[in-house]
């Protein structure tokens, strides 16, 4: 890895990380429930799109650097799963076994096909 790709990682990082942020706070600025929804769409939408460029980087369309950027840098700050984690462990501590149930394996599920989708799409699967 050169430090051009290092500093890139970091930077797109950053900026996804920015990017959960404000998607977080739109979302629950719209959307007011039990269930973590914000981080619910955070996280099938990043597993989508990590997908999807996964499978362009494995089909050649994306240089190596660049899925290195984008893949572990932006996508790793955007998603989150501890926060995920979390916020399931508060709805069952809280005694809401569905929502937590939805959260921590519906999510899961639908984050899979989401980025099965993504591979479709980019090419590899």
């Amino acid at each position: 890895m050169t430090p051009w790709v290092f500093v890139g990682i970091c930077l797109a990082g950053g900026a996804g990380a920015a990017l959960r942020f404000t998607a977080d706070a739109w979302i629950r600025s719209r959307v007011s429930m039990r269930f973590p929804f914000a981080t619910a769409v955070i996280n099938v939408t990043g597993s989508f799109v990590l997908g999807l460029v996964t499978g362009a980087a494995g089909s050649h369309l994306l240089p190596p650097a660049w899925f290195a950027v984008l893949g572990t840098g932006l996508l790793g700050g955007y998603t989150t799963f501890s926060t995920a984690s979390v916020e399931t462990v508060r709805l069952l501590a809280a005694r809401e076994y569905r929502p937590a149930l939805a959260a921590g394996l519906g999510v899961l599920v639908i984050g899979v096909l989401a980025a099965l989708l993504g591979l479709w799409l980019g090419g590899l699967a």
